[in-house]
């Protein structure tokens, strides 16, 4: 099947059992993960963790595509856009981590998942990929909970929170457009684990820089409890289930994929209240209701908006 065709046949596939599993999953993981990079703060800065965790993913991705007999160097039309990718993947994380220095990380979360709209709008441009008005309500919905289990509005915002705001939401537009990038380029035929590898690997300078830049060092040996968070976030989070969502991306629709990742700031909402004790409101149950909710509306099944009658849209495509 040539790429544009594979690209439309797998645009709008819908999730199934196995996909919604590995999804919650995912979030559980991802969800873990604010609170495994809070904890390692005190020894390693977070900009600094994340050149450390792509370093030993790359490591971890290079083994298992050993294992799994994947060619990582093998000429298939895959460079420039596994760079590019790779160059969105690396600054996506400079700006979500430079933004939560300026910002707090209930309003960073918040923002971050502004990404499902995006690819929202940008499957709808490049994928062809159109949501039903209930389906862009129940974006609305997932987001509503979100900001409801997190907590704002928030008192005391000035420029510079304001700054680190407008960092992150930029951080969540690049991981839509790392999505995208996946789902319209040859990394669409490639195999999971070459196509994050690209991604891994160009991150490590980026990250690398932007750390030297902002002037992070470690200035002491990391204790125990950092370094088993490190192992966590880079063969764990970085190494496999990143490579899970690759490959889910590459499978399924990306408007209700992203639409799951809504899940992650409560599945971190309850981790950071069972391990750093932060207080958890009567509002989140709420909130999980309006995330439920918003998941439902995302993923029923339901008869495809024709592009001329898109009634959130209302324009023809060409």
């Amino acid at each position: 099947m040539p790429s544009e065709q594979l690209t439309i046949a797998t645009a709008g596939r819908p999730l199934s059992a196995g996909a919604v599993a590995l999804m919650l999953m995912l979030c559980l993981s991802w969800g873990f993960n604010q609170v495994a990079v809070k904890l390692a703060l005190p020894d390693i800065p977070p900009i600094l963790q994340a050149t450390i965790r792509s370093a030993g993913a790359l490591i971890v991705l290079m083994l298992i595509a050993r294992l799994r007999g994947v060619k990582m160097f093998e000429r298939d039309g895959t460079l420039v856009a596994g760079l590019f990718a790779g160059l969105i993947f690396g600054v996506e994380f400079v700006l979500i981590y430079r933004g939560l220095f300026l910002t707090s990380a209930s309003r960073a979360a918040v923002f971050l998942y502004t990404a499902p709209f995006f690819v929202a709008f940008g499957s709808y441009i490049f994928l062809d990929e159109r949501l039903r008005a209930s389906q862009w309500a129940g974006l609305a919905l997932c987001f509503a909970g979100v900001a409801i289990a997190i907590g704002v509005p928030q008192p005391g915002v000035d420029a510079n929170v304001l700054l680190g705001d407008f960092m992150v939401v930029g951080g969540g537009a690049l991981w839509a457009a790392s999505t995208l990038v996946v789902k319209t380029t040859a990394l669409i035929k490639a195999p999971a684990e070459k196509g994050l590898g690209y991604q891994v690997a160009v991150s490590i300078p980026i990250l690398g820089f932007a750390a030297w830049i902002f002037g992070e060092t470690l200035t002491r040996v990391p204790g125990p409890l950092a370094l088993t968070l490190m192992v966590y976030q880079s063969i764990w989070v970085v190494g496999l289930t990143f490579l899970i969502w690759f490959a889910l991306v590459k499978t399924y629709s990306a408007s209700k994929l992203s639409a799951f990742t809504f899940i992650t700031p409560l599945f971190g909402v309850v981790a950071s209240y069972l391990i750093l004790h932060d207080n958890l409101t009567p509002a989140f149950g709420a909130a999980a209701l309006l995330v439920i909710a918003g998941l439902y509306l995302v993923n029923r099944p339901g008869p495809a908006v024709p592009a001329a009658t898109d009634p959130l849209l209302n324009v023809t495509k060409t």
